[in-house]
Formats: structure tokens, sequence, C-alpha cells
């Protein structure tokens, strides 16, 4: 058997270290900057609900942090809905928001913010006249993959969803999004 020396050690530890650390750790994503129009730009297929995806492990590289922004036309709302895994917090950025949150109810005016807790049931609906401006913020990513699965990138061809691809799609995110049923 062969003797180590002391700095073969500490360098056969520090290897065995970087080695089984996740490339994340070793170099984290230098972040990001964007303004107010910047992000990846899409709009959902079941209407006109342009929307920007801004930080996620694909913007950003945040294995932790999803955060968008969605315009929202007058009458138009989304619909009641919880989120199984994930509380989620909304900024009004722009407008006023009918807010039903669980059995509370109340219109929420420019600046305001909305916590919606984990499995707490949440719809927003813009009684207009202008357009409404939300920012939403989740601590863990997977709604995300559900605004990408029901929506396209802008200006590219949407495809009209049939009620059963949505239903569909609905299933597939259920882990983490479940919407009351219509």
């Amino acid at each position: 058997m062969r003797a180590c020396t002391a700095g073969q050690v500490v360098l056969s530890v520090l290897a065995f270290i970087l080695a089984c650390t996740p490339a994340s750790a070793q170099s984290p994503p230098p972040g990001l900057i964007l303004q107010a129009d910047e992000g990846e730009r899409r709009a959902r297929r079941t209407g006109d609900f342009p929307f920007i995806l801004k930080v996620d492990k694909k913007n950003g590289g945040s294995t932790d942090m999803v955060m968008g922004m969605e315009d929202l036309k007058p009458g138009q709302a989304i619909p009641p809905h919880r989120h199984l895994h994930a509380d989620e917090i909304v900024f009004i950025h722009k407008g006023t928001a009918e807010v039903m949150l669980g059995e509370q109810k109340a219109i929420v005016r420019e600046g305001g913010t909305v916590y919606i807790p984990r499995n707490v049931r949440i719809a927003l609906k813009n009684p207009g006249p202008g357009t409404l401006t939300i920012v939403f913020v989740f601590p863990k990513p997977g709604f995300e993959d559900y605004l990408r699965d029901t929506s396209a990138p802008e200006g590219q061809a949407m495809p009209p969803m049939s009620p059963e691809a949505r239903a569909q799609i609905r299933a597939k995110h259920e882990w983490h999004t479940i919407y009351d049923q219509r």
C-alpha cells in the first residue's frame, strides 16, 4: 500500500468535491438585467393574452425562481385555479384587477400586491377600461412549463387549442396547477 502525503489527500478530496458538485454550484448564472418589454415574449393560444417569461431556468438560469408579466385587456380574466406546490405573488403593475382569493373579493389598484399561499384558489379579472398588467412570481419552478405548453412565441402562428387539447395540457400539469372545472 502506498503512503499519501497530506497534500495529496487534500487534492483528492477537492477533486472529489468538484466532481460531485452540480455545475450550477460551481459557477452561478450571470443574472439578467431586463427592461419592461424584454424577456421571452409569448402569447396564449386560448386568447389574446401576451405575456413575458422574464426569469426561470431557461431565462437567466434560475432553478428556484419564476417571474413574468402578463397583459389582460378589459374583460379578460385568469380563471379560478390553485397552485399545489408553490406560493405566488401577483403585483398589479398597471391598471385595476378584480381579485377573488379564497373567499375574499377585492378591487386591487395599480401598485397593489396579492399574496396567494399554495393551494388557495385565485382568479383575476380586468374590469377595464384600460389594460391590466400584472407581474407574477413563484419561488419554485413548474408553472412556466404550463405557460409554454399553452402559448406560442410572440409573432408565430397561433394554432387554435381545442377543449380536448387544453384538458390534456391541464392534466399534464396537475402536479402544479389545478383549474376549476368549466
